[in-house]
């Protein structure tokens, strides 16, 4: 006889407290309910049920292997909808949240594929620099930069996350030199009003790290402002690469401090932590890794 389906059989009769009770359940005779168990008990080499001519009851090594048997089972059962999901189509509203920056100019312009990919899903992104509660706010996923904190969650590594620090060549032809980070003192520094940089910016140079604290007369919560600032020739600022290396390229903006290096941050997306999957979910965690992860084609290029 099959194992597991001569423990499912157990299980069923001791909820219904008889072999004929858990036969009428399981539309069988009583009498295979009760081989299925003798099967059991043959096999363990140990007694179950204690059968009387009037009830049943279990004993100490019985009540054991039922409630082992229900893990077992419970465990088998959520691996099969795991198996049926994984061959569902994607579907359904996919709540998702990013930093504004990489947002609009990472993610956003890759989401076209994705729901080509895949037309039953819908997807709705915010972007925002500020701290989310995934489970509070009720997001799927959500991109985070630096180091997790909240260990309840799951999270898929992402390709670091890469800054640039540049200035326009208007501004640099006017302004001191700048070529070591204690220089920025003497500089305008456009401030980015979120995390730690909004007071130091750090370098690693020939001689291990720096931290260099800055200030400056303009400080904004975007990195798309402060880079048109850059542009105008108002100071120098420290930027997602993505966002600044179209302008790096065309010459518009210079990389400044070619001996100092911003240090990578760790980038993530970030998820609940659930042993099911939805189809959709899982669909966009390996879309996200593909695009964006370490063994990415994108792995060489600076992420913002």
């Amino acid at each position: 006889m099959d194992r597991l389906s001569s423990m499912a059989i157990y299980v069923k009769t001791v909820e219904q407290g008889s072999f004929a009770a858990a036969a009428d359940m399981l539309n069988m005779s009583s009498q295979l309910v009760g081989k299925h168990v003798a099967a059991l008990e043959n096999h363990l080499g140990v007694r179950l049920i204690n059968r009387t001519t009037r009830q049943h009851s279990l004993t100490e090594a019985g009540q054991n292997f039922y409630e082992r048997a229900k893990i077992i089972l419970a465990e088998v059962e959520a691996a099969e909808s795991f198996a049926e999901e994984t061959r569902m189509e994607p579907r359904g509203r996919l709540k998702i949240n990013a930093p504004h920056t990489f947002g609009i100019n990472a993610l956003s312009p890759l989401l076209p594929e994705y729901m080509a990919r895949y037309p039953e899903v819908s997807v709705e992104l915010t972007l925002t620099n500020r701290m989310i509660d995934l489970i509070d706010e009720g997001y799927d996923a959500v991109f985070h930069v630096g180091e997790l904190e909240d260990s309840s969650l799951m999270a898929r590594v992402l390709a670091p996350y890469r800054l640039i620090t540049c200035a326009s060549p208007h501004y640099l032809d006017k302004a001191a030199p700048l070529n070591h980070p204690a220089d920025l003192q003497h500089h305008e520094c456009l401030v980015f009003a979120h995390t730690s940089l909004r007071t130091q910016w750090e370098f690693e140079g020939p001689n291990g790290l720096i931290k260099q604290p800055i200030s400056g007369r303009l400080m904004m919560d975007n990195g798309e402002a402060l880079v048109s600032a850059a542009l105008a020739g108002f100071g120098v600022t420290t930027q997602p690469s993505e966002l600044v290396l179209p302008y790096i390229r065309s010459g518009k903006l210079i990389s400044v401090l070619p001996d100092y290096s911003v240090p990578e941050r760790p980038l993530y997306i970030v998820y609940a932590q659930d042993r099911r999957l939805t189809p959709k979910l899982r669909s966009f965690l390996d879309f996200a890794v593909q695009h964006f992860g370490e063994d990415s084609n994108l792995s060489g290029v600076p992420l913002a």
